[in-house]
């Protein structure tokens, strides 16, 4: 089961790659570039056939453009469940907990997220595209949350940010058994949290405050995309969660001191704050685009170049919003718009030339 969703990502883009050389076969035929005969394309045609049967029955990818979109509605429709099954024990515990002893309490709170944790075992061995596993997964992460929050109130515990920590390490146990990318994204917001928090702590700040420092999700940021860079050797999509989520916690970090640098740690008068990580963006944004050009990595280039537009329309908006007459302040807008969408495009066109 575990091997199975772990390949199944390369079982699909085998499939589209195979739809791909099809569609770009009939092109080289209709304009004379090659031509193969009927026993070819016999041949062929039974050997691609085998291929995307054998694929189908083991993976359950999906084989046509369809599937693909029943597919991301399973998807949605699976999270939404998923959260409505998790607000409806939530609030069934809530609804009758004050009937229950202490003893009960305790029982129900250790044995929910135990048995949902066996039904995405069960539902896993059961269903090869884990949809309903996914929903139970979910369920069993929002349990294990009731379950440390509860309990700590039931026997007065100290509130502390390793609750984040536990619940990161369920979720992300939960993810790499059995492949559940949602699940992985709730272990990395986690553990985002807990990183910010323990850095707010190092600073003096009092734990439940780190989300009034930003500078705690910049760091936490920047370790979340140095994790992205451990070898994955059959989950080969998950580094890129890391890699996405720690850069935008970066690039919003950085947006928001740019603005208040009254939030910074750096003990300097908040302007000249603000104009550190106003340049730093940049400098930021540019490396990232560069890096993922290298990598050939589009997402991230396209998050780099997004947040480069982000904060240079910040910069425009700061300098010339209140005396420059608003239609030359958009004219500008749109020009800086076509001279970026020129210098994407020769970029685009360089790279194209190097690959």
């Amino acid at each position: 089961m575990n091997d199975h969703q772990m390949q199944k990502e390369q079982a699909q883009k085998r499939v589209d790659r195979i739809f791909s050389f099809r569609d770009e076969l009939v092109s080289l035929e209709q304009t004379g570039v090659l031509t193969l005969s009927e026993d070819q394309k016999k041949q062929l045609t039974t050997y691609h056939d085998d291929i995307l049967r054998t694929l189908a029955s083991q993976f359950d990818v999906d084989t046509s453009s369809v599937q693909k979109q029943l597919s991301w509605g399973m998807r949605i429709i699976s999270f939404l469940g998923a959260a409505a099954i998790s607000a409806a024990v939530f609030f069934f515990f809530y609804r009758y907990w004050g009937l229950l002893t202490t003893p009960w309490q305790v029982a129900i709170l250790i044995a929910g997220p135990v048995l949902a944790t066996l039904g995405v075992e069960f539902s896993a061995r059961k269903e090869k595209t884990l949809y309903f596993a996914t929903i139970v997964g979910l369920v069993a992460f929002a349990s294990f949350i009731l379950n440390l929050s509860v309990l700590g109130k039931i026997f007065n515990i100290t509130p502390s940010p390793n609750a984040f920590l536990a619940w990161a390490v369920f979720a992300l146990i939960l993810a790499y058994t059995y492949g559940l990318k949602i699940l992985q994204i709730a272990g990395i917001l986690c553990l985002m949290s807990y990183l910010s928090a323990e850095v707010g702590t190092w600073s003096g700040c009092y734990w439940l405050s780190f989300g009034e420092r930003p500078e705690n999700f910049l760091i936490s940021g920047i370790l979340l995309f140095s994790i992205s860079f451990i070898p994955h050797r059959k989950l080969y999509d998950f580094p890129f969660m890391y890699r996405f989520f720690g850069l935008l916690a970066v690039f919003i970090s950085i947006l928001i001191l740019a603005d208040w640098g009254q939030l910074s740690y750096i003990m300097i008068p908040a302007e000249q704050v603000e104009h550190i990580y106003q340049i730093s963006g940049f400098i930021v944004a540019g490396l990232v685009i560069w890096f993922g050009i290298r990598k050939q990595w589009p997402t991230i280039t396209n998050l780099g170049a997004t947040f480069f537009a982000i904060y240079l329309y910040t910069k425009f908006y700061d300098w010339w919003w209140e005396w420059m007459p608003k239609y030359l302040f958009f004219l500008i807008i749109g020009l800086v718009a076509v001279f970026l969408l020129l210098l994407f495009k020769r970029l685009r066109k360089y790279t194209e030339v190097k690959t």
